[in-house]
């Protein structure tokens, strides 16, 4: 079983990396990192915000502490020295909520600035990484083309070899087909076969065609037997030229009957 599960996963990685399509890998590598920086933004917007309502707070707390100091020597100049006191004792505790927000506004800030940068960075990064994917995807694109090229071009691409295929068969349809009629041709020449298409003067043609043929191989059998005898019949001087020759061979075969 555990064979058979590397078996498996070997088969189903190359089958993925068969189907995987580095452009859309690319792209969506681009796609997370651009989520991670709208997430670093958002980040920097929140710690931005926060600053400002501690900073609204610090300036409204200063605001009613200067009041507070206002009231306190209002009420020494009326010899109130219990209001006076009153409002000195409110201020103070306005400075303690004042001090503790400077500390958390400074921690904010603190935020801000390391968030700002980091956005900065990550926005670079994310530009560069942008810069290369397109680079990427165009050289992948153009590798992509010139294969397909090459393959159509040689033929070892499916769909020309498919093509290939069936141009092959159609010359070797081609070729019987010129080898059957070649040979009907053949047939119908020689008698084998009758030509139904003909009419009857044909056939009369065809056999006069044949005593024809047959006459003439005939007398160019007697003429060839008549140079190469040995005792050939010669004219005498001055015989008529249309007397009938003699033949030598045939007379003497009658005189020995």
């Amino acid at each position: 079983m555990k064979r058979l599960s590397l078996v498996f996963k070997a088969k189903a990685n190359k089958a993925l990396d068969k189907a995987e399509d580095p452009r859309e890998v690319l792209d969506y590598s681009y796609q997370k990192q651009l989520q991670m920086l709208q997430q670093v933004r958002r980040g920097v917007a929140d710690v931005a915000t926060s600053r400002k309502r501690v900073e609204l707070q610090i300036n409204g707390l200063k605001q009613q502490s200067d009041k507070l100091t206002q009231q306190a020597q209002k009420a020494i100049e009326m010899n109130r020295e219990d209001l006076a006191r009153e409002a000195l004792t409110r201020k103070s505790g306005l400075t303690s909520q004042i001090n503790d927000l400077s500390t958390q506004l400074a921690t904010l800030q603190g935020e801000e600035e390391k968030l700002t940068l980091a956005q900065q960075r990550l926005q670079a990064k994310v530009e560069s990484f942008r810069t290369k994917k397109e680079t990427i995807k165009a050289t992948y694109t153009a590798a992509e083309a010139q294969t397909r090229i090459n393959e159509a071009v040689s033929g070892i691409g499916e769909e020309m070899g498919d093509v290939g295929l069936a141009m092959q068969r159609a010359e070797d349809k081609t070729l019987e087909m010129q080898a059957r009629a070649g040979a009907v041709d053949e047939l119908l020449a020689s008698g084998a076969l009758d030509d139904l298409t003909a009419g009857p003067s044909d056939d009369i043609t065809r056999q006069l065609d044949a005593l024809s043929s047959s006459n003439d191989v005939e007398a160019e059998l007697a003429a060839l037997k008549g140079l190469n005898s040995p005792q050939q019949t010669q004219a005498l001087p001055g015989a008529d030229a249309n007397a009938p020759v003699i033949d030598v061979d045939a007379t003497e075969k009658k005189a020995e009957q």
